[in-house]
């Protein structure tokens, strides 16, 4: 019982750290003030956490472990390279809907991580662009998808859903499921009726 305890307290940390990462940035958050939002002293939260770097390195790699997998998974999937790329792009905006936080972290404050870990955030970030573009391009390829450059694709489409984790929160007078559905119309299928 105590360790489960000790685990919902650890991501409870790790949970208000990336809002107020999100909000006050890496360099602007103390201790302190994740202390105060966790109802905890800071040294009382050295119990659960090493320190303020390790819950940087926890949300960003929480962040790109999610996208790696997913990729993983889609690239698996037996279906049109259409779909993959759709698949893809919804998994990567669902995140983006329910980790708003983590995930603003994970791209606006990565260039804190140091040493091995930035290098390995890098190659995470890296793998995931390549593994998206090689859809796209095997997309194109097969004749699915428009005969574009892969990269102005790649970048225009995770471009375009940046927005979402600075955005998007209940009650913007469109749900999520609508938000969601409103990107993949735009991205996939264009405005022009």
């Amino acid at each position: 019982m105590a360790k489960r305890s000790k685990v919902n307290q650890r991501q409870r940390i790790l949970d208000e750290a990336a809002k107020l990462f999100k909000e006050k940035g890496f360099a602007g958050t103390s201790m302190r003030d994740l202390g105060g939002e966790v109802g905890m002293e800071a040294a009382s939260m050295y119990n659960h956490i090493k320190s303020k770097d390790e819950i940087l390195e926890s949300i960003c790699f929480y962040v790109s472990n999610t996208y790696i997998s997913q990729l993983a998974e889609v690239e698996k999937m037996d279906a049109s390279y259409t779909k993959k790329v759709e698949t893809l792009l919804r998994r990567h905006v669902y995140l983006m809907i329910e980790d708003g936080a983590a995930v603003s972290v994970a791209n606006n404050d990565w260039k804190y991580l140091t040493g091995d870990k930035l290098i390995q955030f890098k190659e995470a970030r890296k793998r995931y662009e390549q593994g998206f573009a090689a859809l796209i391009e095997q997309g194109i390829a097969a004749g699915e998808l428009q005969p574009v450059n892969v990269s102005v694709a790649l970048f225009t489409i995770l471009s375009a859903v940046r927005w979402v984790e600075l955005w998007y929160r209940p009650g913007r007078g469109i749900s999520a499921e609508d938000l969601e559905r409103n990107i993949m119309t735009i991205l996939l299928n264009g405005l022009a009726k």
